[in-house]
Protein backbone atom coordinates (compact mmCIF):
# COMPACT_ATOMS: atom_id res chain seq x y z
CA UNK A 1 0.00 0.00 0.00
CA UNK A 2 2.45 2.76 0.87
CA UNK A 3 4.87 1.28 -2.03
CA UNK A 4 2.34 2.09 -4.13
CA UNK A 5 0.69 5.49 -2.10
CA UNK A 6 4.43 6.94 -2.76
CA UNK A 7 4.79 5.67 -6.49
CA UNK A 8 1.36 7.76 -7.62
CA UNK A 9 2.65 10.76 -5.25
CA UNK A 10 5.77 10.72 -7.46
CA UNK A 11 4.17 10.56 -10.50
CA UNK A 12 1.86 13.38 -9.63
CA UNK A 13 4.41 15.77 -8.77
CA UNK A 14 6.74 14.88 -11.75
CA UNK A 15 7.96 18.22 -13.38
CA UNK A 16 5.77 20.53 -9.97
CA UNK A 17 7.75 22.17 -7.63
CA UNK A 18 6.60 19.67 -5.16
CA UNK A 19 9.43 17.19 -7.45
CA UNK A 20 11.96 17.82 -5.01
CA UNK A 21 10.25 18.11 -1.51
CA UNK A 22 8.87 14.26 -2.17
CA UNK A 23 12.46 13.48 -3.99
CA UNK A 24 12.79 10.75 -0.69
CA UNK A 25 9.61 8.67 -1.59
CA UNK A 26 12.21 7.10 -3.92
CA UNK A 27 13.73 5.47 -1.29
CA UNK A 28 10.12 3.06 -1.36
CA UNK A 29 11.57 1.80 -4.59
CA UNK A 30 14.41 0.05 -2.96
CA UNK A 31 13.88 -3.81 -1.32
CA UNK A 32 16.09 -3.08 1.25
CA UNK A 33 14.58 0.09 2.38
CA UNK A 34 10.94 -1.16 1.98
CA UNK A 35 12.34 -4.88 4.16
CA UNK A 36 14.07 -3.06 6.93
CA UNK A 37 10.83 -0.96 7.51
CA UNK A 38 8.52 -4.41 7.12
CA UNK A 39 10.82 -5.83 10.02
CA UNK A 40 10.60 -2.34 12.45
CA UNK A 41 6.86 -2.36 11.71
CA UNK A 42 6.41 -5.69 12.35
CA UNK A 43 8.56 -5.60 15.79
CA UNK A 44 6.90 -2.48 16.61
CA UNK A 45 3.37 -3.67 16.37
CA UNK A 46 3.70 -6.72 18.22
CA UNK A 47 5.31 -5.23 21.00
CA UNK A 48 2.56 -2.46 21.31
CA UNK A 49 -0.58 -4.97 20.96
CA UNK A 50 1.17 -7.74 22.78
CA UNK A 51 0.40 -6.53 26.09
CA UNK A 52 -3.41 -5.78 25.25
CA UNK A 53 -3.67 -8.97 23.25
CA UNK A 54 -2.52 -10.88 26.22
CA UNK A 55 -5.29 -9.31 28.58
CA UNK A 56 -7.93 -9.52 26.00
CA UNK A 57 -7.38 -13.20 25.60
CA UNK A 58 -7.09 -13.40 29.76
CA UNK A 59 -10.50 -11.59 29.64
CA UNK A 60 -11.86 -14.02 27.22
CA UNK A 61 -10.28 -16.94 29.20
CA UNK A 62 -8.57 -18.23 25.94
CA UNK A 63 -6.03 -20.21 28.84
CA UNK A 64 -4.63 -23.28 28.97
CA UNK A 65 -6.49 -25.26 31.59
CA UNK A 66 -5.05 -27.79 31.03
CA UNK A 67 -1.79 -30.45 31.60
CA UNK A 68 -0.28 -30.30 28.33
CA UNK A 69 1.60 -34.01 26.84
CA UNK A 70 4.53 -33.43 28.42
CA UNK A 71 3.47 -32.54 32.11
CA UNK A 72 0.84 -35.33 32.11
CA UNK A 73 4.17 -37.74 31.22
CA UNK A 74 5.63 -36.35 34.46
CA UNK A 75 8.06 -33.42 32.81
CA UNK A 76 7.78 -30.45 35.50
CA UNK A 77 8.68 -27.24 34.77
CA UNK A 78 10.89 -24.52 37.01
CA UNK A 79 9.06 -22.07 38.65
CA UNK A 80 5.77 -21.17 38.65
CA UNK A 81 4.80 -24.20 37.97
CA UNK A 82 2.89 -25.71 34.94
CA UNK A 83 1.70 -24.12 31.94
CA UNK A 84 -2.44 -23.92 33.05
CA UNK A 85 -3.39 -20.93 32.75
CA UNK A 86 -1.50 -19.40 30.52
CA UNK A 87 -3.42 -17.77 26.79
CA UNK A 88 -2.92 -19.43 24.13
CA UNK A 89 -3.93 -18.37 20.22
CA UNK A 90 -0.75 -15.75 20.02
CA UNK A 91 -0.92 -16.55 16.86
CA UNK A 92 -3.80 -14.82 15.54
CA UNK A 93 -1.46 -11.87 16.61
CA UNK A 94 1.71 -12.74 14.31
CA UNK A 95 -0.54 -13.76 11.53
CA UNK A 96 -2.51 -10.31 11.88
CA UNK A 97 0.80 -7.81 12.01
CA UNK A 98 2.75 -9.84 9.08
CA UNK A 99 -0.31 -9.69 6.78
CA UNK A 100 -0.79 -6.25 7.81
CA UNK A 101 3.47 -5.49 7.41
CA UNK A 102 3.12 -7.40 3.97
CA UNK A 103 0.50 -5.39 2.72
CA UNK A 104 1.48 -1.93 4.15
CA UNK A 105 4.89 -2.24 2.35
CA UNK A 106 5.28 -5.46 0.07
CA UNK A 107 3.64 -5.11 -3.59
CA UNK A 108 0.51 -7.54 -4.16
CA UNK A 109 1.80 -10.13 -6.75
CA UNK A 110 0.70 -13.56 -6.85
CA UNK A 111 3.75 -14.88 -4.51
CA UNK A 112 2.95 -12.79 -1.90
CA UNK A 113 -0.78 -13.44 -2.43
CA UNK A 114 -0.31 -17.07 -2.07
CA UNK A 115 1.98 -17.34 0.79
CA UNK A 116 -0.65 -14.81 2.59
CA UNK A 117 -3.60 -17.37 1.47
CA UNK A 118 -1.71 -19.95 2.89
CA UNK A 119 -1.05 -18.28 6.28
CA UNK A 120 -4.60 -17.70 6.92
CA UNK A 121 -6.02 -20.95 6.21
CA UNK A 122 -3.70 -22.83 8.12
CA UNK A 123 -4.24 -20.30 11.13
CA UNK A 124 -8.00 -20.38 10.81
CA UNK A 125 -7.54 -24.37 11.17
CA UNK A 126 -5.14 -24.33 14.26
CA UNK A 127 -7.66 -21.94 15.54
CA UNK A 128 -10.26 -24.18 15.62
CA UNK A 129 -7.67 -26.81 17.16
CA UNK A 130 -6.85 -24.65 19.68
CA UNK A 131 -10.48 -23.97 20.78
CA UNK A 132 -11.53 -27.02 20.54
CA UNK A 133 -8.76 -28.41 23.44
CA UNK A 134 -10.16 -24.85 25.09
CA UNK A 135 -13.62 -25.66 25.28
CA UNK A 136 -12.63 -29.43 26.13
CA UNK A 137 -9.98 -28.37 28.73
CA UNK A 138 -8.13 -31.79 27.01
CA UNK A 139 -5.00 -31.77 25.37
CA UNK A 140 -6.82 -33.87 22.47
CA UNK A 141 -7.92 -30.83 19.77
CA UNK A 142 -9.05 -31.13 15.83
CA UNK A 143 -8.08 -34.68 15.01
CA UNK A 144 -4.95 -35.63 13.32
CA UNK A 145 -6.73 -36.86 10.14
CA UNK A 146 -8.61 -33.68 9.07
CA UNK A 147 -5.89 -31.36 9.99
CA UNK A 148 -3.53 -33.45 7.47
CA UNK A 149 -6.34 -33.25 5.08
CA UNK A 150 -6.75 -29.50 5.28
CA UNK A 151 -3.30 -29.41 4.80
CA UNK A 152 -3.08 -31.35 1.56
CA UNK A 153 -5.98 -29.88 -0.15
CA UNK A 154 -4.81 -26.85 0.38
CA UNK A 155 -1.11 -27.35 -0.56
CA UNK A 156 -2.31 -29.19 -3.89
CA UNK A 157 -4.37 -26.35 -4.93
CA UNK A 158 -1.06 -23.91 -4.26
CA UNK A 159 1.11 -26.72 -6.25
CA UNK A 160 -1.91 -26.83 -8.67
CA UNK A 161 -2.54 -23.19 -8.87
CA UNK A 162 1.57 -22.78 -9.96
CA UNK A 163 1.52 -25.37 -12.85
CA UNK A 164 -1.99 -23.50 -14.01
CA UNK A 165 0.25 -20.47 -14.59
CA UNK A 166 2.75 -19.57 -17.33
CA UNK A 167 4.44 -17.76 -15.64
CA UNK A 168 5.04 -19.94 -12.52
CA UNK A 169 4.92 -23.35 -13.99
CA UNK A 170 8.50 -24.15 -13.60
CA UNK A 171 8.43 -23.48 -9.89
CA UNK A 172 6.69 -27.08 -9.78
CA UNK A 173 7.95 -28.52 -13.45
CA UNK A 174 11.63 -27.61 -12.55
CA UNK A 175 12.97 -29.81 -9.48
CA UNK A 176 16.23 -27.95 -7.64
CA UNK A 177 18.73 -29.51 -5.32
CA UNK A 178 21.58 -27.68 -3.64
CA UNK A 179 25.11 -27.95 -4.22
CA UNK A 180 23.64 -28.37 -8.64
CA UNK A 181 23.55 -25.61 -10.71
CA UNK A 182 20.98 -27.27 -13.00
CA UNK A 183 17.62 -29.04 -12.70
CA UNK A 184 18.08 -32.26 -11.55
CA UNK A 185 14.20 -32.86 -13.32
CA UNK A 186 12.32 -31.09 -15.98
CA UNK A 187 9.46 -31.46 -17.87
CA UNK A 188 6.79 -34.29 -17.43
CA UNK A 189 8.59 -36.18 -15.15
CA UNK A 190 9.92 -32.91 -12.70
CA UNK A 191 6.29 -31.80 -12.99
CA UNK A 192 4.89 -35.42 -10.92
CA UNK A 193 8.25 -35.06 -8.72
CA UNK A 194 7.83 -31.39 -8.14
CA UNK A 195 3.82 -31.59 -7.14
CA UNK A 196 5.03 -34.16 -4.63
CA UNK A 197 7.48 -32.34 -3.32
CA UNK A 198 5.42 -28.68 -3.03
CA UNK A 199 3.05 -30.50 -1.11
CA UNK A 200 5.34 -31.97 1.21
CA UNK A 201 7.19 -29.22 1.73
CA UNK A 202 3.52 -27.11 3.06
CA UNK A 203 2.65 -29.92 4.74
CA UNK A 204 5.76 -31.32 6.61
CA UNK A 205 6.85 -27.92 7.15
CA UNK A 206 3.60 -26.98 8.86
CA UNK A 207 3.64 -29.98 11.07
CA UNK A 208 7.17 -29.82 11.61
CA UNK A 209 7.29 -26.77 13.53
CA UNK A 210 3.65 -27.55 15.54
CA UNK A 211 5.89 -30.50 16.72
CA UNK A 212 8.69 -28.41 17.68
CA UNK A 213 6.46 -25.63 19.70
CA UNK A 214 6.53 -27.06 23.22
CA UNK A 215 8.42 -25.29 25.09
CA UNK A 216 8.72 -21.47 25.90
CA UNK A 217 10.35 -19.23 23.03
CA UNK A 218 11.78 -22.76 20.92
CA UNK A 219 9.39 -22.79 18.03
CA UNK A 220 9.35 -19.39 17.52
CA UNK A 221 13.14 -18.32 18.04
CA UNK A 222 14.38 -21.24 15.84
CA UNK A 223 11.29 -19.70 13.42
CA UNK A 224 13.52 -16.96 13.15
CA UNK A 225 16.27 -18.17 12.47
CA UNK A 226 15.22 -20.05 9.96
CA UNK A 227 13.75 -17.27 8.63
CA UNK A 228 16.84 -15.38 8.30
CA UNK A 229 17.97 -17.74 5.74
CA UNK A 230 15.30 -17.19 3.55
CA UNK A 231 15.32 -13.35 3.78
CA UNK A 232 18.56 -13.87 1.85
CA UNK A 233 17.47 -16.51 -0.33
CA UNK A 234 14.11 -15.06 -1.52
CA UNK A 235 16.43 -11.48 -2.29
CA UNK A 236 18.96 -13.30 -4.12
CA UNK A 237 16.17 -15.05 -6.00
CA UNK A 238 14.44 -11.86 -6.68
CA UNK A 239 17.37 -10.15 -8.63
CA UNK A 240 19.04 -11.18 -11.92
CA UNK A 241 22.65 -10.49 -11.20
CA UNK A 242 22.35 -12.32 -7.54
CA UNK A 243 20.65 -15.14 -9.01
CA UNK A 244 23.07 -15.50 -11.83
CA UNK A 245 26.10 -15.07 -9.71
CA UNK A 246 25.38 -17.88 -7.56
CA UNK A 247 23.54 -20.03 -9.99
CA UNK A 248 20.04 -20.31 -7.82
CA UNK A 249 16.87 -19.73 -10.30
CA UNK A 250 15.73 -16.62 -10.80
CA UNK A 251 11.89 -16.04 -9.45
CA UNK A 252 10.31 -12.63 -10.52
CA UNK A 253 8.82 -10.72 -8.00
CA UNK A 254 10.04 -13.27 -5.58
CA UNK A 255 12.26 -10.26 -4.02
CA UNK A 256 8.39 -9.27 -2.14
CA UNK A 257 8.75 -12.02 -0.28
CA UNK A 258 11.70 -10.99 0.98
CA UNK A 259 9.27 -7.62 3.07
CA UNK A 260 7.24 -10.57 4.11
CA UNK A 261 10.03 -13.38 5.44
CA UNK A 262 11.38 -9.58 7.29
CA UNK A 263 7.68 -8.88 8.50
CA UNK A 264 7.78 -12.94 10.30
CA UNK A 265 11.03 -11.80 11.56
CA UNK A 266 10.07 -8.81 13.09
CA UNK A 267 6.85 -10.26 14.25
CA UNK A 268 8.50 -13.49 15.30
CA UNK A 269 11.14 -11.26 17.57
CA UNK A 270 8.34 -9.15 19.24
CA UNK A 271 6.22 -12.18 19.60
CA UNK A 272 9.17 -13.65 21.77
CA UNK A 273 9.76 -10.84 23.91
CA UNK A 274 6.33 -12.65 25.58
CA UNK A 275 7.30 -15.96 24.48
CA UNK A 276 10.58 -16.50 26.18
CA UNK A 277 10.68 -18.35 29.81
CA UNK A 278 8.48 -17.89 31.43
CA UNK A 279 6.21 -17.78 28.65
CA UNK A 280 3.41 -14.98 29.03
CA UNK A 281 1.39 -16.10 25.96
CA UNK A 282 1.40 -19.65 23.64
CA UNK A 283 1.23 -19.19 19.71
CA UNK A 284 -0.90 -22.77 19.77
CA UNK A 285 -1.82 -24.41 16.54
CA UNK A 286 -2.77 -20.96 15.55
CA UNK A 287 0.37 -19.78 15.02
CA UNK A 288 2.83 -22.96 14.36
CA UNK A 289 0.61 -24.31 11.31
CA UNK A 290 0.85 -21.08 9.89
CA UNK A 291 4.80 -20.15 9.93
CA UNK A 292 5.57 -23.60 9.63
CA UNK A 293 3.51 -23.08 5.91
CA UNK A 294 4.83 -20.04 5.49
CA UNK A 295 8.45 -21.11 5.32
CA UNK A 296 7.58 -24.25 3.72
CA UNK A 297 5.35 -21.91 0.69
CA UNK A 298 8.16 -19.62 0.38
CA UNK A 299 11.14 -21.86 -0.12
CA UNK A 300 8.74 -23.67 -3.07
CA UNK A 301 8.33 -20.12 -4.43
CA UNK A 302 12.33 -19.66 -4.96
CA UNK A 303 12.73 -23.80 -5.69
CA UNK A 304 14.70 -23.99 -2.41
CA UNK A 305 12.43 -26.52 -0.63
CA UNK A 306 15.99 -28.89 -0.30
CA UNK A 307 17.55 -26.09 1.23
CA UNK A 308 14.65 -25.32 3.75
CA UNK A 309 15.12 -28.80 4.54
CA UNK A 310 18.29 -27.76 5.78
CA UNK A 311 17.94 -24.72 7.42
CA UNK A 312 14.86 -26.39 9.05
CA UNK A 313 17.29 -29.23 10.58
CA UNK A 314 16.04 -29.20 14.13
CA UNK A 315 12.68 -28.83 12.58
CA UNK A 316 13.56 -32.54 10.67
CA UNK A 317 14.87 -33.52 13.78
CA UNK A 318 11.52 -32.82 15.77
CA UNK A 319 9.30 -34.40 13.35
CA UNK A 320 11.52 -37.35 12.48
CA UNK A 321 12.02 -37.96 16.15
CA UNK A 322 8.21 -38.39 16.60
CA UNK A 323 8.02 -40.73 13.63
CA UNK A 324 10.41 -43.23 14.70
CA UNK A 325 9.16 -43.79 18.24
CA UNK A 326 5.58 -43.64 16.47
CA UNK A 327 6.61 -46.36 14.39
CA UNK A 328 8.85 -48.58 16.80
CA UNK A 329 6.58 -48.27 19.44
CA UNK A 330 3.96 -49.92 16.90
CA UNK A 331 6.23 -52.54 15.53
CA UNK A 332 7.65 -53.79 19.03
CA UNK A 333 4.14 -53.87 20.13
CA UNK A 334 3.00 -56.09 17.36
CA UNK A 335 6.21 -58.18 17.56
CA UNK A 336 6.76 -58.34 20.79
CA UNK A 337 3.39 -57.32 22.47
CA UNK A 338 4.89 -54.39 24.26
CA UNK A 339 5.53 -51.16 22.94
CA UNK A 340 9.11 -50.03 23.03
CA UNK A 341 10.68 -46.75 22.96
CA UNK A 342 13.86 -45.42 21.00
CA UNK A 343 13.62 -41.91 22.92
CA UNK A 344 12.69 -41.31 26.17
CA UNK A 345 9.82 -39.36 24.99
CA UNK A 346 8.90 -37.77 21.37
CA UNK A 347 9.18 -34.67 20.01
CA UNK A 348 13.04 -34.32 20.88
CA UNK A 349 13.28 -31.91 23.37
CA UNK A 350 11.28 -34.08 25.42
CA UNK A 351 13.54 -36.30 24.95
CA UNK A 352 16.53 -34.01 26.81
CA UNK A 353 14.06 -32.81 29.85
CA UNK A 354 13.66 -36.45 30.41
CA UNK A 355 17.28 -36.91 30.51
CA UNK A 356 17.49 -33.76 32.95
CA UNK A 357 17.82 -30.87 30.91
CA UNK A 358 16.32 -27.57 32.23
CA UNK A 359 13.19 -26.24 29.43
CA UNK A 360 15.97 -22.95 29.21
CA UNK A 361 18.90 -25.47 28.80
CA UNK A 362 17.07 -27.28 25.72
CA UNK A 363 16.15 -24.05 24.05
CA UNK A 364 19.43 -22.38 24.01
CA UNK A 365 20.84 -25.41 22.86
CA UNK A 366 17.84 -26.13 20.18
CA UNK A 367 18.96 -22.10 19.07
CA UNK A 368 22.84 -23.36 18.51
CA UNK A 369 21.85 -26.08 16.52
CA UNK A 370 19.27 -24.06 14.22
CA UNK A 371 22.24 -21.00 13.79
CA UNK A 372 24.91 -23.86 12.83
CA UNK A 373 22.04 -25.42 10.28
CA UNK A 374 21.51 -22.22 9.02
CA UNK A 375 25.13 -21.62 8.31
CA UNK A 376 25.18 -24.54 6.56
CA UNK A 377 22.35 -23.45 4.72
CA UNK A 378 23.32 -20.62 3.18
CA UNK A 379 26.66 -22.38 2.53
CA UNK A 380 24.80 -24.28 -0.62
CA UNK A 381 24.85 -20.75 -2.20
CA UNK A 382 28.72 -20.99 -2.86
CA UNK A 383 28.91 -24.62 -3.14
CA UNK A 384 27.13 -25.24 -6.81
Amino acid sequence: MLYYLSQFLLLAAEGTAAEETLSFLRLFKYLTFRGIAAAATALLLSLWLGPWFIGWLKRLKISQHYLDKAEESGIERMKPGDKRGVPTMGGLLMVLVISITTLLWAQWNTLVQLTLLAAIILAGLGFMDDYAKITRQTSDGVTARTKLLVQFLMAFFIAAYLWYLPATRHLVSEVWVPFYKHPLLTGAAGAVVGVLIVVLAIVGTSNAVNLTDGLDGLAIGCTTIVAFVFLVMTYAAGRVDFSQYLQITYVPGAGELTVLVAALIGAGLGFLWFNCYPAQVFMGDTGSLALGGILGIVAVLIQQPFVLLIAGGVFVLEAVSVMLQTSYFKYTRRRYGEGRRIFLMAPLHHHFQKKGWLETQVVTRFYILCVLFAVLALGTLKIR
